[in-house]
């Protein structure tokens, strides 16, 4: 079975915002990420927001799919692995969830060294799948590497 035959997978493409007309249309809640493991054909990160907590393993992109396994986990464990096991630093961001005519779009406000940046994301069911762009959609970045989050710990939007 390859990356892309598992059923666990992911389909995502990312954009940059044209505009902040998406501002509004969803309130934002935070969330804090760390990563255990970054290596080009795998990461392994563990995500806290508000009391829940859920730990992911990532496979290697290949254009917009990847494998993806995502377990929850208790908080206080999510806390411990964020404070003690986590590469620095922890990513900060507010996420914002829009429903739009059928698909689900999370925009992610960065804080900290990322302060500015500002990732617009859809989860597809196929990866030519047709959806509608609303008028606040940018340019994609998909495979632009610069915004992948664990790559924002390496290089951070700041020194873009």
């Amino acid at each position: 079975m390859t990356e892309l035959e598992v059923e666990n997978r992911e389909i995502e493409r990312k954009f940059l915002p044209a505009n902040d007309g998406w501002r509004g249309l969803a309130a934002g809640r935070s969330i804090r990420q760390g990563y255990l493991c970054i290596d080009p054909r795998r990461t392994v990160r563990v995500r806290m927001s508000e009391d829940q907590a859920w730990l992911t393993i990532k496979g290697q992109s290949r254009g917009a799919v990847r494998a993806e396994f995502e377990y929850p986990i208790a908080a206080q464990e999510a806390e411990y692995m964020l404070e003690h096991l986590a590469l620095r630093p922890v990513l900060e961001k507010i996420r914002y969830s829009i429903s739009l005519a059928g698909f689900l779009w999370e925009v992610d406000e960065f804080l900290g060294d990322n302060q500015g940046l500002v990732l617009i994301e859809i989860e597809l069911e196929r990866e030519d799948a047709q959806f509608p762009r609303p008028d606040w959609l940018g340019q994609e970045v998909t495979g632009d590497r610069r915004y992948y989050n664990a790559n924002l710990l390496r290089r951070p939007f700041k020194s873009f």
